[in-house]
């Protein structure tokens, strides 16, 4: 079995280019992905991007430290993941899976909006996020992630569909349970790496990002990318500018 998968940018976030990045300076418009996996068994998305009141106040939600290292300014009313669904003839509301990569805002404040999907998280990064002086440690907030969703937490490995066309693939150390996906295509395997790997360069040059829960685990994990790489599959980075100036936005295919 193969699966479909398409590519949405949900705006973009204004950050220096220090925290993404080792010996860099500077700012960075970061593109804030989704992406939408369609299955003969289910509709799955892969992150659903930062929450409308962040174009309004997101000292509020987020605290006034975030507000301040962060712009939000190309951060538009069409942005949201619902929006960017409907743009495209696909009902929020008949999402199945939500799968995480983590819980920071930008890749899970989107969830509210995809009420009736089971969120698909690593274990130790749900335990961390229900853990009141971890989280705020990793920069969780719960406005972002508690909702009600069920929950299937899983640890390691995970067949979202059962027949190998998904796997949820952990690659800790960004947060404490952060997770890739890798989607079997009918044009071959695409990892989305999620925040494992902000950049290319990151990747390339094994710069990692200021903000680390674990660079141990996290440079294991950028080994594991490489890896796949070298097997073949193609990696789709977290948050490169370049690399995203290229990638075919939904309804079109992402590969």
């Amino acid at each position: 079995m193969t699966a479909k998968l398409y590519a949405m940018t949900c705006g973009r976030l204004v950050g220096r280019l220090k925290d993404m990045i080792e010996g860099e300076d500077g700012s960075v418009a970061l593109p804030i992905p989704a992406f939408l996996i369609e299955h003969a068994k289910g509709r799955a998305l892969f992150d659903t991007g930062m929450h409308p009141q962040c174009r309004t106040d997101a000292a509020s939600r987020l605290g006034g430290q975030v507000a301040r290292i962060f712009g939000f300014e190309h951060y538009g009313a069409e942005d949201d993941i619902a929006s960017r669904l409907q743009s495209i003839d696909r009902n929020p509301g008949k999402v199945d899976y939500i799968v995480n990569s983590h819980l920071h805002f930008d890749h899970a404040g989107g969830n509210e909006l995809v009420p009736n999907a089971t969120m698909v998280v690593q274990k130790r990064e749900w335990q961390a996020a229900n853990d009141p002086e971890l989280a705020a440690k990793v920069g969780f907030f719960k406005a972002d992630f508690d909702h009600g969703h069920p929950v299937k937490q899983v640890d390691g490995e995970h067949d979202l569909f059962g027949d190998g066309s998904v796997i949820c693939l952990p690659t800790y150390g960004h947060t404490p349970g952060h997770q890739s996906l890798k989607v079997r295509t009918e044009k071959g395997e695409v990892v989305l790496t999620g925040d494992a790997c902000y950049f290319c360069r990151t990747l390339r040059e094994r710069r990692l990002p200021r903000f680390v829960f674990d660079r141990t685990e996290m440079l294991a994990s950028l080994d594991r990318l490489e890896t796949l790489e070298k097997g073949g599959a193609r990696l789709v980075f977290g948050h490169d500018p370049d690399f995203w100036k290229d990638v075919p936005q939904a309804p079109a295919p992402l590969f």
